[in-house]
């Protein structure tokens, strides 16, 4: 036993003089490219994998798909995380959500489309070889490893990448605040050259707390996710990815809570256009070509915005043989009206909504809104425009009932059955849209819910009374003008004989006169 641990002892300080000869005649620089070139060989000949770096920095430039793997990895890290992985938690600026991502020297598995593949962050110290930068760069090197078979090379790459550049797209989008955007005073531009002025959307409309029929609520709903999730039907069918929505009916019946839950509901931002500060149809293009995708174009009381009637001008007198034609005047030339020169035609609107320009983008919604849909041009409601019509009425039962959930948190279950057909009797009677309930609800929120209940049934039964009232006097005063009517043509058919007689008289004589 003694022979053996002799042996060994003699066995390590040989390994220990020829390792003290390695490092003599051979600097750490040296030995560090040896190791490089050994593993580099062992990965292209004995290994059955591929590595790919993607390092923080790319020269002088910040690598976009470093940040895009970084929020990629963040989606699926907490989940797909072993017991030993470290996460790091950070929060973005202008963000409401917090983020998951790898901590130093971690790895993270993923799966893309059934092939295996392992993320590993790499953070190593920098090391200082004199060379020059125009601006600091981190102590640290920090960078992902990508792992994949190399069978699976051609099936992974570049579809993998792309995938993951969209996905951090997404979660960019829904982590960041959505903003409400309108266009600036006069067609001006702000200091970035931009012709939208933005501020953060907080409206909190949804479409849980919309006061609407809920069979309503699901088609619309419906019809939103189909939209959101079209786009391969529409590259298919060979249509621009939009939708156009028509909102009308009554003032006070949700038109704008009904835009900011479609924004809510699909995380979208909103363009509010005000088209009395356009000018020109160049400019409204200009202002579409500036939206971006994932947005919605809103044009609220489209009627009373501009006389839009201007689709079949006024013909022109056909002028003499004999007179040569006088040149038209353009509308920049010299000597027009200003008015004529600056104001957006029913074609320019058009060409918005359905012309060539409005493919410019992708993903984006044109919501109008009006409260005499009889006053806009046919041309603007038909499909491919205006592709779905949502009236939105007087306050009905099951909208009551959102409404009185929302301000007084009552559910359905809560109310008696006398009370619940009392209120669907006065709702339907009093004609009252839920602008006008809301107003109800909030006065009562203070009071306990059955005392607030009572309250409210007897402000729409006094709603419903004078609805009765008024309706039983325009039907007077409608009969009373029939009336009025039958009267004078009745007077008008007594006349008539009397005159026609008195005419055939005066022929008579004039015939024996002339005779």
């Amino acid at each position: 036993m003694k022979e053996h641990w002799t042996s060994l002892a003699s066995l390590m300080g040989v390994l220990a003089f020829l390792t003290s000869i390695l490092h003599t005649l051979f600097p750490p620089e040296l030995r560090l490219v040896f190791l490089g070139l050994i593993r580099r060989l062992t990965r292209n000949f004995l290994s059955s994998y591929a590595y790919f770096d993607i390092t923080e920095i790319d020269g002088v430039s910040t690598n976009e798909l470093y940040s895009a793997v970084q929020l990629y990895l963040s989606k699926s890290a907490a989940i797909s995380a072993g017991c030993g992985t470290r996460l790091s938690l950070t929060r973005p600026v202008n963000s409401s959500a917090f983020t998951y991502t790898l901590s130093n020297n971690d790895r993270v598995d993923d799966c893309f489309q059934g092939k295996p593949v392992v993320w590993e962050h790499v953070v190593v110290p920098r090391q200082n070889g004199g060379s020059f930068s125009w601006r600091p760069l981190p102590d640290e090197k920090r960078g992902f490893t990508l792992r994949i078979r190399k069978k699976d090379r051609a099936a992974l790459l570049p579809k993998y990448l792309d995938h993951i550049m969209e996905t951090a797209a997404e979660i960019r989008r829904r982590s960041q605040d959505r903003l409400l955007y309108t266009n600036t005073r006069g067609g001006g531009m702000d200091p970035r050259g931009h012709p939208w002025e933005s501020v953060p959307f907080k409206h909190p409309s949804t479409f849980d707390t919309l006061a609407m029929d809920p069979t309503r609520k699901e088609e619309i709903m419906a019809d939103l996710c189909a939209f959101a999730n079209g786009k391969l039907f529409y590259e298919k069918a060979g249509r621009a990815w939009k939708r156009g929505y028509l909102l009308y009916g009554p003032p006070g019946t949700g038109k704008s809570s009904m835009i900011a839950a479609m924004a809510n509901f699909l995380r979208y931002d909103v363009y509010d256009l005000e088209l009395t500060e356009v000018h020109t149809n160049s400019e409204l293009r200009k202002l579409l070509m500036k939206t971006t995708s994932k947005s919605i174009i809103v044009i609220e009381d489209i009627d009373c915005s501009l006389n839009l009637s201007n689709r079949n001008p006024a013909r022109k007198k056909p002028m003499p043989l004999n007179e040569p034609p006088v040149p038209e005047m353009r509308p920049n030339a010299v000597g027009m009206d200003d008015a004529l020169t600056k104001s957006i035609t029913l074609s320019g609107l058009l060409n918005f909504t359905d012309g060539l320009w409005s493919c410019c983008g992708n993903e984006r919604i044109f919501v109008f809104t009006t409260n005499h849909i009889e006053k806009l041009d046919p041309a603007l409601l038909r499909s491919g425009r205006m592709d779905m019509h949502i009236f939105l009425s007087y306050c009905s039962f099951p909208a009551l009932k959102i409404l009185m959930r929302n301000y007084l948190g009552i559910e359905e279950h809560e109310f008696d059955n006398g009370i619940l057909s009392d209120l669907e009797e006065a709702i339907g009677e009093a004609e009252i849209t839920p602008a006008d309930v809301s107003e109800i609800l909030i006065k009562n929120r203070c009071l306990k819910k059955c005392e607030a209940v009572i309250k409210s049934l007897e402000a729409l039964k006094c709603r419903a009374n004078k609805s009765k009232v008024i309706g039983n006097v325009a039907v007077k005063t409608k009969g009373s003008e029939e009336g009025e009517e039958e009267e004078e043509q009745e007077k008008r058919a007594l006349e008539s004989p009397k005159e026609a007689k008195g005419t055939m008289v005066g022929c008579i004589g004039k015939e024996e006169k002339g005779e």
